[in-house]
């Protein structure tokens, strides 16, 4: 591979927990609904996962970001299911001949424990991004009780992605 065809992208995203946890809305994480009894306030599905690696590729590919190309005033969008905001992203990166070489994600949490459901958000991710186990990981990170994310008021996520491309 030559320098010139990688691109290093990253992405960023953070939502706050609701007050009562929203049947209708089940904590989401990397493509999963997690048995928890805790939801996001979120215009989407609010899988944070999801649109950190959604801005993470947006940036390798140097196409902005996501709430450019899905803004939270876009009625359509209201409750969208992640997956398919990656999956147009995927689309869209495709288009301009760039394929995902591996993932790093780090979600911040003081709660839920993750460490479970670790092996199945991984699962989930290598079946949405079509990786391979041995090019996507997923570490899960507490904030020792500090801020908002050690209050337990939301959850952060970071993505790092590693693009190649032939054109």
């Amino acid at each position: 591979m030559n320098v010139d065809s990688m691109r290093i992208g990253h992405g960023f995203d953070v939502h706050r927990f609701t007050e009562n946890f929203d049947t209708n809305k089940p904590l989401k994480l990397a493509g999963r609904v997690l048995p928890v009894q805790l939801s996001l306030d979120a215009h989407s599905d609010g899988d944070l996962v999801l649109h950190a690696v959604c801005d993470a590729i947006l940036g390798a590919i140097a196409a902005g970001d996501i709430g450019e190309h899905f803004p939270c005033n876009d009625t359509s969008l209201a409750g969208i299911d992640s997956a398919e905001l990656l999956d147009r992203v995927l689309q869209l990166a495709d288009s301009q001949q760039f394929r995902l070489i591996n993932v790093d994600i780090t979600i911040i949490a003081q709660v839920p424990k993750l460490s479970p459901y670790r092996q199945e958000l991984t699962a989930s991710l290598c079946s949405l991004l079509c990786l391979g186990s041995d090019r996507v990981n997923l570490k899960a990170s507490t904030t020792e009780r500090l801020g908002y994310i050690g209050r337990e008021e939301g959850i952060a996520c970071h993505a790092v992605v590693l693009m190649h491309t032939n054109a």
